[in-house]
């Protein structure tokens, strides 16, 4: 019996591969403006001490850090992109390193600029804001100034600038060991074929009805891991010390306080989302009590979670079909939204398939001035659909700020971009189920929008309990070691699943398999943006023509919006205002709501 094994990458049709000659034709070109940065970086120096000499040098340097901070991210996004087509690829990882390097080189070129505009006197700086060339900088300036209290000196600067390579070690030695040294075991599918386990599939054999194999790929996937347990636990816990390291440095509180300080985000958020989420702990028991009663189990397993509760509905959707399903429910959002995303759709933003050593998971990437780019590992199911229309909502988010907006604030803030990418998941859930032809598709469909709250809100939310409790124990000179980490996150399990579900003891070991503890503090941003991206979507579905096109005006008025107001405001002014509790009482009735259909 032939054994299924994830294709190399040169065995996936080109059709399938995003088209990253539009960035660069070849690495040839790549290199040619890596030496041009090269050489021009030194003349980041010759504006230093000079920006108080009047306001055309402080004009020319805003030009150059703009000229070569997008060359700059050109060049990473191409030699990214190329590292996650194959992470095993020797060529690419050269490639990464060396713009990863020069990354550090330019930060460090131009640390000196923060501090040296602090250190203006404050009216020589109200008075070059008020030259109308220097008008587009207002907020940029704002935004510095805001930053005083954790804005060091300018030698103090430079040395953090220039630890930036070494900073980002810990999430590049995790990705490598996880995606192109770890090895996973060869399980026999349903299908009676042997297939090799992958991030990928992994929750595929975790909706099998076969609830054997989904016990046998739940606890392969966490032996693998508890393998590596000491070496992961000493990178996350170096993690842990680097971002709190970085915070006392630039003189936050906490490394949550330096997380959400770029965003303007009250802590309370954060610990308010937390404690909302606690509340409503028994709308979750309930659903999951439902789960255990459908499926027939006396007793409901950390592995029972994932699989579909309805599966004689489960269907299976090829790469054509999924773009037209993710176009048809995108509706809403108008014709200009539509041609844009079907024309990327169709020339080269997509790399669609899992090849060996593709960076797992899914993503939207790109950079001012290029294509927005998705990586996914599309199983040609639901969940590939959902996926797609989730990462197109980045996408669309991008290209709307990135065409509407300077530069200097088309990227918007991480915490407005899960609201556009979970918005249009509400949209394909709503479409799917208006189009229903059964109570029983309905009951699957509904429990696929439960599944996707549950793991969004629920689970990303205990994700940022964990990344709450590892910080603060390191910040009180607890060690972080294999067993503790294990200890907290089972017991944070036990917190959130285990009235209604056995804990079986694998689960302990799951943090060693998030890649998103990397990035610290970024998690809550899910459990957010989904509540606010469920009450937009309602707009755009108001059965008023009228109320419906104002909402979608509302909203790409928020895409197009970059930066230029803190995420708050932007949402405030989409039409949903995160600082009242009841946008997060709001969502959690939805879900108590739905879960009480399926019965």
């Amino acid at each position: 019996m032939e054994t299924i094994r994830i294709p190399a990458r040169d065995e996936i049709d080109a059709a399938y591969q995003w088209n990253v000659a539009k960035i660069y034709a070849d690495e040839a070109a790549w290199q040619a403006d890596l030496e041009r940065l090269q050489q021009a970086l030194p003349e980041a120096a010759s504006y230093s001490g000079h920006l108080g000499d009047g306001v055309e040098t402080m004009l020319a340097c805003l030009h150059w850090q703009e000229e070569y901070g997008m060359l700059l991210e050109r060049l990473y996004l191409y030699a990214s992109l190329r590292h996650d087509e194959d992470q095993g690829d020797s060529r690419w990882q050269a490639l990464y390193d060396r713009i990863e390097g020069l990354a550090a080189q330019f930060s460090q070129a131009v640390a000196y600029f923060s501090p040296e505009v602090l250190a203006l006197p404050a009216q020589q700086l109200d008075d070059y804001l008020r030259q109308p060339q220097m008008q587009l900088y207002g907020r940029m300036f704002a935004e510095i100034r805001r930053q005083q209290p954790h804005t060091l000196s300018p030698a103090e600067e430079k040395l953090l600038a220039g630890s930036g390579e070494m900073a980002g070690a810990f999430a590049n030695i995790y990705g490598m060991l996880t995606n192109a040294d770890m090895e996973f075991p060869l399980l026999t599918n349903e299908q009676g074929q042997p297939e090799q386990l992958s991030a990928g599939n992994y929750i595929r054999f975790l909706q099998s009805r076969n609830r054997e194999l989904r016990r046998l790929a739940f606890c392969a996937k966490h032996e693998v891991y508890a393998r590596y347990g000491n070496t992961i636990a000493t990178n996350l816990a170096a993690s842990v010390k680097k971002d709190n390291f970085y915070a006392e440095a630039q003189r936050y509180a906490s490394a949550l306080d330096a997380a959400l300080f770029s965003d303007n985000m009250p802590e309370q958020v954060y610990r308010g989302m937390i404690a909302a989420v606690r509340a409503h702990l028994g709308d979750l028991a309930q659903y999951l009590a439902q789960r255990r009663r459908i499926l027939g189990l006396d007793e409901l397993h950390m592995y029972d979670i994932y699989v579909p509760l309805f599966p004689e509905l489960k269907q299976k959707f090829d790469w054509q079909q999924a773009k037209r399903i993710a176009l048809d429910a995108l509706q809403p959002l108008g014709s200009d939204y539509l041609s844009v995303l079907g024309n990327g759709l169709e020339q080269g933003w997509v790399d669609v398939y899992e090849n060996r050593g593709k960076a797992s998971g899914a993503y939207s990437s790109g950079v001012y001035g290029t294509d927005p780019y998705i990586l996914l590992n599309f199983q040609n199911d639901l969940n590939g659909v959902f996926t797609l229309v989730h990462e197109a909502g980045h996408s669309m988010h991008s290209y709307y700020s990135r065409h509407s907006q300077p530069y200097v604030y088309a990227d918007y803030r991480i915490f407005v971009a899960e609201v556009a990418s979970t918005l249009n998941e509400n949209l394909l859930i709503d479409y799917l189920l208006s189009r229903a032809e059964s109570k029983d598709e309905m009951r699957y469909l509904t429990n696929h929008f439960l599944e996707e709250f549950r793991a969004t809100v629920f689970r990303q939310t205990m994700f940022a309990e964990f990344e709450l409790q590892m910080h603060e124990a390191a910040q009180a000179g607890r060690p972080l070691t294999a067993d503790t980490l294990c200890e907290m996150y089972y017991q944070l399990n036990c917190d959130y699943f285990g009235s209604e579900v056995k804990v079986d003891e694998q689960i302990a070991w799951e943090w060693a398999r998030i890649p998103h503890f990397y990035r610290p503090y970024y998690v809550y941003k899910y459990a957010t943006g989904f509540c606010a991206a469920s009450v937009l979507a309602l707009g755009l579905l108001d059965p008023d023509p009228q109320a419906a096109a104002a909402a979608r005006e509302r909203y790409l008025h928020f895409l197009a919006a970059g930066c230029s107001k803190d995420p708050l405001d932007l949402l405030v002014d989409a039409g949903v205002d995160l600082r009242q509790p009841q946008a997060m009482d709001k969502a959690f009735a939805l879900f108590a709501s739905l879960a009480k259909t399926l019965s």
